[in-house]
């Protein structure tokens, strides 16, 4: 399955989490797309972390405004009735609870809900950004990322790299399976329909709960 048609399952499936009504905050690269798959009639409210609620699609070649981005510096629109504020009035509506959802990567996630996905091995960065206010402020956290990398899980007993946030992971949304986080661990909740639970129990590093799977729509 190429990158493309994985990143669009997570995408799919993690949109079905989405209702209307809901402020939702999407994190830098694969969760964008999360916004491309609304169900149907929901108006979800996007807020996008660099100062404005009302994030809207990707505008057309040419028709880029260079002061209009989001928290990754990538082209957006703001819907009508958005609005633009500070840094301050921001991150005042994230750590205010006022976002339903955060949807972010990761390099990984552990059996207790923490969430690593910030400090790349080797690579210079300047620091989690938004992602430590988000997984706390925010009232459900997803995790939407790929089931391993270079065929090494990304689930894991314990996170490796240094964590974003402790304990606030509550679903898990990968190509391969959709995982929720509990008190008593992580129980195996959805498949995908090309793949089976014993090739999902080896592709995760971390003990799976198994009890009433059904098959992701996608």
């Amino acid at each position: 399955m190429s990158k493309d048609i994985k990143r669009e399952r997570i995408a799919k499936r993690v949109g079905m989490e989405l209702a209307d009504g809901m402020v939702v905050n999407l994190g830098i690269g694969m969760p964008t797309l999360v916004a491309n798959y609304l169900p149907a009639g929901a108006d979800v409210l996007f807020q996008s972390e660099n100062g404005f609620v009302g994030l809207g699609p990707v505008p057309e070649t040419g028709t880029e405004d260079r002061d209009t981005t989001n928290a990754g510096g990538q082209p957006v629109t703001i819907m009508p009735g958005g609005a633009c504020f500070d840094s301050a009035m921001s991150f005042a509506i994230i750590r205010g609870g006022h976002v339903d959802v955060t949807v972010l990567g990761a390099l990984e996630v552990d059996a207790h809900g923490n969430l690593a996905n910030w400090m790349v091995p080797g690579k210079i960065v300047p620091g989690m950004g938004g992602a430590m206010d988000l997984t706390v402020g925010a009232r459900k956290v997803i995790v939407a990322m790929e089931h391993t990398a270079k065929g090494a899980p990304k689930i894991l007993p314990e996170c490796t790299l240094p964590l974003t946030a402790k304990g606030q992971v509550d679903l898990i949304v990968t190509d391969m399976a959709v995982i929720r986080v509990t008190p008593a661990g992580l129980v195996l909740q959805e498949i995908a329909p090309d793949t089976t639970i014993e090739a999902v129990v080896a592709a995760t590093g971390a003990k799976l709960t198994i009890r009433d799977v059904s098959v992701m729509p996608y």
